[in-house]
């Protein structure tokens, strides 16, 4: 009879890491899909006759398509729960890769790169949804981040795994080996996933576009659905432009380091992120009342890190540089605090909503930056050191917008927690406000 009882308490306290574990998988395949052509330039220029230009494309496209869907995804998901979206996800996924794998034709490769956009869109706010139905609500802070974090082995293996069977065995079966990880992702999401503890998924009437669009319009309007959207955009963006599009570029050719020594400081900053993730995270969980000035502690860092770099009249001692790396990396999990906001200030039925707004943030912030630059690069005519210096200052605009928005929100949501629970947020009781304030939106 004991062990029975020993048993059942087992299976209740390794369920949700099985669970969270299977969910991450797919994320995890989600980031790999999403770096695999990264890896693959020159060999996707070759394959397709694509110059430089038609290749930023790629990157382009599945920025706007990820961005774009975040909030349709985030109504799907309220709807039909984080099962049903990691499965869909991973099957646009594993359809585009393939597609990818067998054709030739550049404007098929490009559509395929947009429906593998679409299926990334619906994977990680899903595995975010999982995490506050299956774990504690001091847990949660700690395994979001870890969710974060350890998504990024997906961006390990596309650099080394896969770029290891392109080299040797070719881009077909380099990209359908991919395509094959994503069906074993569908059938282990199918078998070990479930939505809730109960197994159920909130059920909602069939709604109006009328309806949705004020769904999506109440979910803004709470204040911390904007703390967070604003949180995600001033920590993340400023990294994923240098990692994913114009960092490489600048250290090579405007700072002269070599193409070692650049592809050494991505993966510096891989290494700071998980780092910083734990600590934020435990953090986070720790001291919730605090997590605003945490946030606008990273944005100023970051800030500060470039002006110095920038105002130098010549490039940068390497030391400086990794300094930098090192900054701008903690903005990656730092923008994972913008979720922490959005599940606090929004009830369980609408938050897979609330977290594509939050999730949009970062990115539209990166492809206006990205964008921004690429125009000033272009205009100068080349990428030289004063090209760049010039072309990365358009950081300042949305570091500004970023922080006056979480000033502004941070004080209205305080009001929310204030106005329902009836005794001022301040210092030593925000911490049980916000946690009794999060169980009730919880219950909701």
């Amino acid at each position: 009879m004991n062990r029975d009882f020993e048993t059942a308490d087992e299976r209740l306290y390794v369920r949700p890491w099985i669970v969270w574990a299977t969910g991450l998988l797919a994320y995890i395949v989600a980031v790999l899909d999403r770096t695999t052509l990264g890896v693959s330039g020159l060999d996707a220029a070759d394959r397709f006759a694509a110059s430089p230009g038609v290749l930023s494309t790629f990157v382009v496209l599945q920025v706007i398509v990820y961005a774009g869907a975040q909030v349709p995804a985030g109504l799907l998901l309220d709807r039909f729960g984080s099962k049903a979206l990691i499965v869909c996800g991973a099957a646009l996924m594993a359809s585009g890769q393939l597609v990818l794998a067998f054709t030739e034709s550049l404007p098929t490769a490009i559509g395929a790169r947009a429906v593998v956009g679409l299926g990334d869109a619906m994977t990680f706010i899903s595995v975010l949804r999982l995490v506050p139905h299956w774990f504690t609500p001091r847990q949660v802070p700690l395994v979001t981040q870890l969710t974060g974090i350890c998504g990024q082995l997906g961006q390990v293996l596309s650099a080394v795994p896969f770029l290891s069977v392109l080299t040797g065995s070719g881009w077909t079966v380099a990209y359908t080996s991919v395509a094959a990880l994503g069906v074993v992702a569908i059938v282990l999401t199918l078998a070990l996933v479930r939505n809730t503890p109960e197994g159920l998924v909130v059920a909602t009437e069939t709604m109006t576009i009328r309806d949705t669009l004020s769904s999506v319009k109440t979910v803004w309007l709470r204040p911390g659905t904007r703390l967070g959207f604003f949180t995600h955009m001033g920590t993340q963006f400023s990294v994923t432009a240098f990692a994913l599009m114009w960092g490489v570029p600048y250290l090579t050719v405007a700072q002269g380091v070599s193409t070692r020594i650049a592809g050494g400081l991505l993966t510096v900053s891989v290494v700071v992120a998980i780092t910083a993730g734990i600590g934020i995270g435990l953090f986070t969980g720790r001291h919730p009342h605090r997590r605003s000035r945490l946030v606008l502690a990273i944005i100023a860092s970051n800030a500060l890190a470039w002006t110095v770099v920038l105002a130098l009249p010549g490039p940068a001692p390497l030391w400086l540089l990794v300094a930098l790396v090192v900054v701008i990396s903690v903005g990656g999990p730092g923008s994972m605090v913008g979720f922490d906001f959005a599940r606090t200030f929004n009830p369980s039925a609408t938050l897979g909503t609330a977290s594509g707004l939050v999730n949009m943030g970062g990115f539209l912030a990166a492809l206006l930056v990205m964008q921004s630059m690429g125009l000033i690069l272009g205009a100068a005519g080349d990428y030289s050191f004063d090209s760049f210096r010039l072309a990365w200052t358009v950081q300042y605009a949305i570091w500004a917008l970023a922080a006056v928005g979480i000033l502004i929100t941070r004080r209205k949501a305080r009001q929310v927690v204030k106005r329902e629970l009836g005794a001022p947020p301040e210092r030593e009781v925000d911490r049980m406000l916000l946690e009794a304030f999060e169980t009730r939106q919880s219950a909701r």
